[in-house]
């Protein structure tokens, strides 16, 4: 399926351009009670874009948006992309020591953001040499003049029907190539802070076209953006519905009634969540008809529990689940076809269109049916490995096993990190990470952050270790065991009021437990199985 734009679409937000040609009246998004049709839409970019040129954006300038879903932070998004620099989509819900290292980490020189949003992050922008523009969605600029390495401004990208035929789409004065990085978007890794994962126009669009192909996505389509922006699955809801045409629905919601009255207002025809995510939608009230639009489900960031999966399909009893894997290294790898789960139960499926995905052992040989090894992620989808993270990037892309030797430049696929096997059908079976990585609300966690936090709330602690514990909701909560200094007794409960001001919802310790001492192993490193058992001791006792 190729979608409505045409197969020389170089740019990601091009897709916008050519949609808005054929369908300028259709709607493209919906937040609250507001619409923007595609012909706004693009005007909307193009003024982004003639701003950000404006303000002296260069090529490749990285201009970061940390805005909840609103239109506003798509017009940055796309505005962004047309202007020739690279948009990076900053997770809401991050607290302001973690955007502080994101925005130092790939060297942001623009920010799109709120007055209180910047009110909270001053602090943190002393730190961010490269920054020297920061645009506010919602004026107050003056409120900011001791900011003074900073110039402050307003946003101003949204245009009224009387002025779209009067604003011009900006000019470049250099070639583009769908080569070109487009975007970079942050994940955790299992030490340290999050890497930035680069994306090209081509990863993105290849990866649109890709997903509107197996999920059949037309112009009659909504799609409802539940996830944040800044996840990879969260901003294909975007791309895959402006390549078809098709309209979304931003919510970022309170009570999960409100996604109800959401679907039944809107005629959704498709959600994507996560495991945690699905379970309180599964919990909602439901009434008779209120599902009865959405055409299908997807589920990604986690395993889908068996008896959450029936509950979904006894809500959404006209709707087609798509089990889907996938890793923001290479967007998405695998699918699972709605006619295939009761066949195959607790498969990831196979990959999906313009991509394979082979199992390897330690050697990069191709294991045989049934032999656990590594996935491995190969095709146009790979992306362009990790921002200024060399030794990172050589650790997970390597040279594609399946290329033939005689290339001389070396084709690189993703090598996951996860273990898997195949079934003598080639339906992939997913076994196990390799990592210590923490699988909570759709998110990976990685330990050391959380650890780290937790070191900052005193100097009498001798030792930290942030663990995942399964829980039947959240996939794994985090659970922090501590060892103290002799006579110490912290206050646990005031410890997790400090964490929740320095870290996000999904990264606050479930539990927060005090061990006498907590092992470590040969090398003197703490032992992960060894501080399971631990925490398993401590509880039970």
């Amino acid at each position: 399926m190729k979608g409505l734009t045409d197969a020389m679409t170089k740019n990601i937000h091009e897709i916008i351009t050519q949609t808005a040609a054929t369908h300028s009246s259709r709607p493209a998004l919906h937040f609250k009670q507001q619409t923007l049709t595609y012909s706004e839409l693009e005007q909307g970019v193009n003024k982004t874009a003639s701003q950000l040129l404006a303000i002296g954006t260069q090529r490749f300038d990285r201009v970061a948006v940390y805005l909840p879903k609103q239109f506003e932070t798509v017009l940055g998004l796309f505005g962004a992309s047309k202007a020739g620099a690279v948009f990076v989509p900053v997770n809401p819900a991050l607290k302001a020591a973690q955007v502080g290292h994101i925005l130092t980490d790939c060297n942001v020189r623009v920010l799109i953001t709120s007055s209180d949003r910047l009110q909270a992050l001053k602090d943190e922008l002393l730190h961010c040499p490269d920054l020297h523009t920061v645009l506010l969605t919602d004026g107050h600029a003056e409120r900011h003049a001791d900011l003074p390495h900073v110039r402050v401004s307003s946003f101003n990208a949204l245009t009224t029907e009387s002025a779209i035929s009067t604003q011009p789409a900006p000019t470049c004065s250099y070639e583009r190539t769908d080569a070109d990085m487009a975007a970079i978007l942050y994940t955790s890794g299992s030490t340290g802070k999050p890497k930035g994962v680069v994306l090209s126009h081509r990863n993105m669009l290849v990866g649109a076209h890709s997903v509107a192909s197996y999920l059949h996505n037309t112009d009659s389509d909504v799609l409802l953006a539940l996830l944040p922006l800044s996840f990879d699955y969260g901003l294909s809801q975007l791309t895959t519905a402006f390549l078809t045409g098709a309209s979304v629905v931003l919510l970022d919601f309170f009570l999960v009634q409100d996604v109800v009255r959401t679907v039944a207002q809107h005629g959704v025809t498709g959600i994507a969540a996560v495991p945690p995510l699905w379970a309180q939608l599964a919990k909602a009230n439901w009434t008779a008809g209120s599902s009865d639009s959405v055409r299908y489900l997807t589920n990604s960031g986690g395993a889908m529990p068996l008896p959450l999966l029936n509950q979904l399909r006894q809500v959404f009893n006209r709707a087609s689940p798509y089990l889907m894997y996938g890793l923001t290294e290479a967007f998405r790898s695998t699918y699972l076809p709605p006619e295939e789960l009761d066949n195959r139960p607790g498969s990831m499926g196979k990959a999906i269109p313009n991509a394979e995905i082979v199992v390897v052992r330690e050697d990069g040989s191709l294991c045989g049916p049934n032999e656990p090894g590594e996935l491995v992620h190969r095709g146009p989808l790979v992306s362009l490995g990790y921002w200024n993270a060399p030794e990172k990037t050589a650790e997970r892309f390597k040279p594609d096993p399946v290329a033939p030797k005689g290339i001389q430049l070396p084709q690189l696929a993703v090598f996951s990190g996860d273990t898997v096997k195949y079934d003598d059908d080639g339906f992939l079976y997913f076994i196990g990470r390799r990592d210590e990585m923490i699988k909570t609300s759709g998110y990976r966690v990685s330990p050391t952050e959380v650890e780290e936090a937790v070191y900052a709330l005193s100097n009498q602690l001798v030792d930290v270790a942030a663990i995942g514990a399964a829980h039947p909701e959240l996939d794994q909560a985090i659970v922090v065991l501590l060892a103290c200094k002799e006579g110490f007794t912290p206050d646990l409960a005031a410890w997790q009021l400090q964490l929740k001001r320095s870290l996000p919802n999904f990264m606050q310790p479930k539990a927060m437990l005090i061990a006498p001492a907590l092992p470590k192993n040969a090398n003197g490193k703490k032992d992960t199985i060894e501080t399971f058992y631990t925490w398993y001791w401590v509880v039970a006792g």
